[in-house]
C-alpha cells in the first residue's frame, strides 16, 4: 500500500474538501492517503521547496512553482462577490503609508493588495493573529482571510473588499481566484490522474453529503467555528463550483496571472490551461 501525503490548510473549506478521504468515504486501490494541515503561507513556502507531493497553494503563487507542480482541477476556492477583507478600527483614517498585516508574501490577497496599496508598510503574520494585531494597534489595518471574514470583532470595520480591488484590476465579470491544489510533476502521469480523480470524487461526495460531513467535523472539533457559520462559510468557498475548474474560473486564473505579470510579480506570462493534468491520457492509452 503506497502512502500519499496531501498538505492542506486548517481552514474549514480545505478540511471539508479533504475529509471524505480521511473518513474513508472515498478510496483509491493500493493507495493510503494521509494529510497534514498547515497555514496557507507555510504551504506556499514549502511548495517553493517542492516539499509535498500534493499541496494546497495560493493561485497567486503558482507561476513561481510551475516547473515543479501541475495544477489540479479540483478543490478550488473562488470568491464571487466576496473574498478577503481589509479591516481597520472603526472611524480610523488610514494614511497613504499605513501599517498592514497580511497573511503571507505569496498569497493571492497579498498580490492584489500590493498593487492597490504600493506605499503600505507590510508585516506578515499567521492569519489567526491578524485581527488581534489590528485591535491592539500593532498595525493600522489587516487583511482577513478564511473564516475570519465572517466573525471579526464589532470594533472593526471593512476599509476595502479585496473583491472590489479584483474587479478594478480585472475589469469585472470574473470570479476571484484564491486557492487551489498543486501536484508534483515528478509523479507518474497515470498516478497523478488517479489522485486528481480521487480528490475530485472527495469534493463531490463532500458536497453531496454536506450535512453529514459538517456534523462530523463539528463533533470531532476539526473546525474553529459553530454550525451556522460553518454552513455559511462552506457555501462561500467549498461549494459546487469547487468540484472542478470551469472555463470562467480558468479565465479568471489567467487574468490573475496577467495582472501579476504586468505589475512585475512574474517573469513570464503563462496560460493555466497549459499546466493542468492531461486527464485524457489514460483514455487514449486504454487504461
Amino acid at each position: 500500500m503506497k502512502k500519499v501525503l496531501i498538505a492542506h490548510s486548517p481552514d474549514a473549506d480545505d478540511i471539508f474538501m479533504y475529509y471524505a478521504i480521511k473518513y474513508g468515504w472515498v478510496t483509491l486501490k493500493d493507495r493510503e492517503f494521509d494529510n497534514i494541515a498547515l497555514d496557507i503561507e507555510t504551504l506556499n513556502v514549502e511548495a517553493l521547496k517542492n516539499t509535498y507531493e500534493i499541496s494546497a497553494i495560493s493561485f497567486g503563487l503558482y507561476p513561481l512553482i510551475k516547473d515543479e507542480y501541475a495544477l489540479l482541477k479540483t478543490a478550488v476556492s473562488f470568491g464571487e462577490g466576496y473574498g478577503p477583507k481589509l479591516i481597520k478600527l472603526k472611524d480610523k483614517k488610514l494614511k497613504r503609508n499605513f501599517r498592514v498585516a497580511l497573511s503571507g508574501k505569496y498569497t493571492t490577497n497579498a498580490l492584489l493588495f500590493k498593487i492597490k496599496y504600493p506605499d503600505a508598510r507590510i508585516i506578515y503574520k499567521n492569519f489567526l493573529e491578524i485581527e488581534d494585531a489590528v485591535l491592539n494597534g500593532e498595525v493600522d489595518a489587516g487583511v482577513l482571510i478564511h473564516e475570519s471574514i465572517l466573525t471579526f470583532d464589532d470594533k472593526l470595520e471593512v476599509e476595502k473588499e479585496l473583491w472590489d480591488i479584483w474587479n478594478e484590476l480585472s475589469g469585472g465579470g470574473l470570479p476571484l481566484p484564491l486557492g487551489g491544489m498543486g501536484i508534483r510533476r515528478s509523479i507518474p502521469l497515470n498516478d497523478a490522474i488517479d489522485y486528481e480523480n480521487t480528490l475530485t470524487s472527495a469534493v463531490k461526495v463532500a458536497r453531496d453529503r454536506k450535512d453529514e460531513l459538517s456534523k462530523k467535523l463539528l463533533e470531532d472539533s476539526l473546525v474553529r467555528i459553530d454550525a451556522p457559520t460553518l454552513d455559511k462559510y462552506l457555501e462561500l468557498y467549498a461549494n459546487d463550483d469547487s468540484v472542478s475548474l470551469s472555463e470562467i474560473q480558468l479565465k479568471a486564473i489567467n487574468k490573475l496571472f496577467e495582472i501579476g505579470y504586468k505589475n512585475g510579480f512574474y517573469d513570464e506570462l503563462i496560460d493555466a490551461n497549459d499546466y493542468l493534468i492531461p486527464s485524457e491520457y489514460k483514455k487514449q492509452r486504454g487504461n
